[in-house]
């Protein structure tokens, strides 16, 4: 009869079911997952604290390209700023620490930069909660602006270290991504919490065979309080026909411990580190370093370069950590290192020391053997140590020192260049020589020696296809031509003192 109170009705129900709907959505998504509850998870808690560790002693530098070198910035205020003095309330260490648990649990690590001009005179840490973003709703042409308690910012007014970002301007937590990892694990130290404050009893029901009477029943009431209270009375008395029925397991029963253990792993590998570095009982930061430290400390260098550099100084400076100290490794593998490296004549002894941190002894120079002989090819230029003489090898000298033939190439009349084989049986060995070779014209030697020599140049020296080289053998150095592989000609022998 009247229709419009019908669609009235309509709508009313309408608007009844919906809220129905959003109730009973809000009564089974209660349990939704909070900052707070999963920094009350210790495997959370823990890596957050040992990768935010990390990060807050490990030193930043900042370096400046010039042409091919680099050269480290040390007279710069914003250097001051990250390693030690920050301008805010919170030193260096609580600085960072606090970026990095943003980090993780929250939409980003984010820091103000206080500026006058060009001049950078402070570095403020703000609480990723107080941060609001405003979106311009671009996909392509991304834009925001950043509001702190009402107050509009510019995103370069922020250092905005994001994890899993795709707008650049809030991440991704473990939270968002591993919610009911994280929520199974808080209720299960709820459920152990529960239990303890019950004494790890069982949760239960009285059944009776007859009716009991209202008075009976409050003095039950007060009994079971007095047992699960904190007084020393932890029993009670129940009456004939009364008896009590369990309703729930133990936590042995429910095998809770070997759950936390299970879920403490894989909120370890969130992390990427393991649970045995988190608990203590394993001492290998270099992993620690190069599977969680340093990756995050890419993206904050990658946020300082953005955001903490001038224009006009990307490109040519750069901010990085000094990872030097994470990576070193421990003292036997780290010391084998730099002996290698000392004997290799690549590294000096007062580099070694300053790596070390120990005070330098003034010691410029490399460590070289009196039976290395040493060949300067940009002058052509040989040296012999244990004689203290120089020589100039050049083409001239050596035609006038041993004779116009030894720059001539000689190829082997035996071999067929188009087949690549030897024609003649006579082919000497890889080694030595054949009988038949003797020593030709330079130094003379009798043939045990001549042999001898041939083989441990053609094993020291395989490289020795060709050519004019130079030879150390005990108390002799040889000048020798190579006639061919396996067979050389003495030119002439040097007495080494």
């Amino acid at each position: 009869m009247f229709p419009w109170k019908k669609k009235t009705e309509e709508r009313a129900v309408e608007v009844s079911e919906k809220n129905g709907d959003e109730l009973i959505s809000a009564v089974f998504n209660s349990d939704k997952v909070s900052k707070e509850m999963a920094l009350q998870i210790p495997a959370i808690s823990g890596s957050i604290d040992l990768i935010g560790g990390v990060v807050a002693s490990t030193p930043i530098r900042l370096y400046k390209r010039i042409g091919n070198t680099i050269e480290e910035i040390t007279n710069d205020n914003r250097i001051r700023l990250l390693n030690s003095e920050t301008g805010d309330t919170l030193d260096s260490n609580q600085f960072w620490k606090a970026v990095v648990r943003d980090y993780y649990t929250g939409k980003g690590g984010y820091i103000y930069i206080n500026k006058y001009r060009n001049h950078v005179k402070s570095l403020h840490y703000v609480d990723e909660s107080k941060i609001s973003i405003v979106d311009r709703d671009n996909p392509i042409f991304k834009d925001y602006d950043i509001y702190v308690n009402g107050q509009r910012y510019w995103d370069f007014d922020f250092i905005k270290i994001l994890r899993n970002t795709k707008d650049g301007a809030k991440g991704s937590s473990i939270i968002d991504e591993n919610s009911m990892l994280i929520l199974v694990s808080y209720q299960s130290l709820k459920l152990e919490l529960n239990a303890s404050k019950r004494g790890g009893t069982k949760k239960g029901f009285l059944k009776s065979d007859r009716k009991i009477e209202e008075g009976a029943i409050a003095k039950l009431k007060a009994g079971f309080r007095r047992m699960f209270s904190d007084d020393s009375e932890n029993f009670i008395v129940l009456n004939g026909g009364i008896d009590f029925k369990e309703t729930s397991n133990t936590l042995a029963e429910m095998q809770l411990n070997e759950n936390k253990q299970t879920n403490a792993n894989e909120i370890a590998k969130i992390f990427h580190v393991s649970q045995e570095l988190v608990s203590g009982n394993e001492s290998d930061t270099t992993a620690l370093a190069k599977l969680a430290a340093i990756p995050l400390m890419s993206a904050i260098e990658s946020a300082l370069n953005k955001d903490l550099l001038l224009e006009k100084e990307k490109g040519e400076y750069y901010f990085a950590f000094d990872t030097k100290e994470l990576l070193k490794g421990d003292l036997t593998e780290r010391f084998n290192a730099y002996k290698t490296a000392l004997d290799a004549n690549f590294m000096q002894i007062d580099e070694v020391r300053s790596k070390e941190n120990l005070p330098e002894l003034g010691l410029d120079f490399l460590k070289l053997g009196l039976q290395d002989v040493l060949y300067n090819p940009k002058t052509k230029e040989v040296f012999t140590p244990n004689t203290g003489k120089s020589q100039k090898i050049d083409e001239s000298s050596l035609k006038e020192v041993l004779g116009n033939d030894i720059l001539e190439e000689r190829g082997n009349p035996n071999h067929d260049p188009k087949t690549g084989r030897f024609s003649s049986s006579k082919t000497k060995t890889k080694y030595a020589p054949t009988k038949s070779s003797r020593p030709r014209k330079g130094v003379k030697m009798s043939y045990k020696k001549y042999t001898a020599l041939c083989g441990k140049i053609a094993t020291n020296h395989p490289e020795w296809k060709d050519g004019t080289h130079i030879f150390n053998d005990s108390n002799y150095a040889y000048t020798l031509k190579v006639i061919d592989y396996g067979d050389y000609e003495f030119i002439r022998r040097y007495k080494i003192k």
